[in-house]
């Protein structure tokens, strides 16, 4: 059984949640993306591997080139950790909210 690098570790890095950023518009090659940072195309390659190892991005080879692109599906763990504390924190601000009108409606 291959196991899979955590998602949460990868998403730690600064750099590695700018690609994600980057390749969120459209596919890039590893050229393309590392032209984006001050980093070597060595570094973001590896950064690109750790990425894919977490399903984050999916590698696509156009002939001679391999092109990046955002996986949506990998971003649902991450997506279902977040959600609970999105609904708490809609609820705490609609209460808020609800609360903050009431009291400017009195005289």
């Amino acid at each position: 059984m291959k196991t899979r690098r955590d998602v949460f570790q990868a998403l730690a890095d600064p750099t590695r949640r700018a690609i994600i950023a980057l390749l969120a518009a459209s596919s890039m090659t590893p050229t393309a993306i590392a032209e984006n940072f001050d980093s070597s195309r060595q570094t973001i390659s590896k950064h690109l591997q750790i990425l894919a190892e977490c399903a984050l991005l999916s590698p696509e080879q156009k002939g001679r080139e391999i092109h990046y692109r955002l996986n949506p599906e990998g971003m649902k763990e991450v997506a279902d950790f977040i959600e609970p504390f999105r609904v708490f924190w809609d609820d705490r601000f609609n209460k808020l909210e609800s609360l903050m009108k009431k009291h400017q409606s009195k005289p």
